[in-house]
């Protein structure tokens, strides 16, 4: 389960198992409750996770086409993520410096591959099991605790992931994927990110998540 959740160009990161303080709750119980707050502006930092693992469980229990499951993800994918904070911090300084229709065109191509990642992982037969804890502020930082694991394993074998979240006009979301307590999204994908847009610019590096998106959709 570790390896499947990780991004094949860094892009997804391990936090520290959930403190035993802090009791977890289902992500389908969480989901309902997240239910009841807009949809465009999520009020608590677990309700976007709860939506974004509620689309995952239908996803893999849907028994469609990898098609019919992005479409699924997709609408959860986007309230869950700030994206534009995600690669403004992967990419670096030259981010602020592209035009509008670069930085369009490279938060949808980053988009559609985080789609189509979940979309692929998460596939009918995957069996994953999600719960969803408690937020908790470290270093001024809210962080989502959850867990991914497999109805057959036991719980203590599930992969601990946490979540960065930041509140803003359009309720929280989330900034960074922790794994393992310290294992940044942002700063995996960092390297890979730089290296591409030093080479090829914006485009090149849409070119590269487009084409691992169309990879991944490939069933």
């Amino acid at each position: 389960m570790k390896r499947c959740l990780m991004f094949s160009t860094g892009m997804m990161a391990l936090l520290a198992a959930v403190p035993t303080a802090i009791a977890p709750y289902s992500a389908q119980a969480a989901s309902r409750s997240a239910a009841t707050a807009p949809a465009a502006a999520p009020s608590t930092p677990q309700a976007p996770i709860a939506g974004l693992y509620k689309a995952l469980e239908q996803s893999e229990h849907s028994g469609a086409g990898i098609g019919k499951r992005s479409a699924m993800i997709a609408p959860q994918v986007d309230r869950a993520f700030n994206m534009d904070a995600i690669l403004k911090r992967s990419v670096g300084l030259h981010y602020d410096q592209l035009s509008p229709s670069e930085r369009d065109a490279l938060i949808t191509a980053f988009k559609r591959f985080t789609i189509a990642r979940y979309a692929s992982t998460f596939k009918p037969g995957t069996d994953a099991t999600f719960t969803v804890a408690q937020s908790s502020v470290d270093e001024g930082r809210t962080i989502v605790h959850t867990t991914i694991g497999n109805k057959n394993d036991s719980p203590e074998s599930a992969t601990p992931i946490d979540y960065v979240m930041v509140q803003g006009p359009d309720g929280w979301r989330i900034v960074d994927i922790l794994l393992d307590g310290h294992i940044s999204q942002v700063a995996a994908q960092r390297s890979d990110f730089k290296t591409i847009f030093s080479q090829s610019g914006a485009s090149g590096l849409a070119r590269t998540l487009t084409k691992k998106a169309d990879d991944f959709l490939q069933e």
